[in-house]
């Protein structure tokens, strides 16, 4: 259950960190106006508060892998919001960000963390 949860909140994160840096980009660049700026800073600030709902108790590791999940849901992201198309590479870069994420939030660990 802890695994499933911290999975939950890491997509919570992504959506909530890159939808929200999307929205001021287009209140910004696309001349969409305050109210989409608006909205991604709220966005923004959830997300700062989504980390701590984590169950591990140690902010580097949880950002750190975070930083892979974030890769990963930014590749999505652009694929649904862009019309983006992943290379090999960035499937291949996904992929070990991914492995990394596996190996640093849910490695086994000693009880000493």
């Amino acid at each position: 259950m802890t695994v499933a949860r911290s999975v939950v909140l890491f997509v919570a994160a992504a959506l909530l960190e890159i939808g929200g840096a999307w929205l001021i980009w287009q209140g910004v660049r696309e001349h969409r106006g305050w109210a989409w700026i608006g909205a991604g800073v709220v966005a923004l600030g959830v997300y700062g508060f989504v980390a701590t709902l984590q169950p591990d108790a140690h902010f580097g590791r949880i950002l750190a892998a975070y930083g892979g999940v974030f890769v990963v849901a930014s590749l999505v992201w652009g694929m649904v919001a862009d019309d983006f198309v992943p290379d090999r590479w960035d499937i291949i870069g996904a992929l070990v960000c991914m492995v990394g994420v596996a190996l640093i939030m849910y490695g086994p660990r000693s009880s000493g963390g």
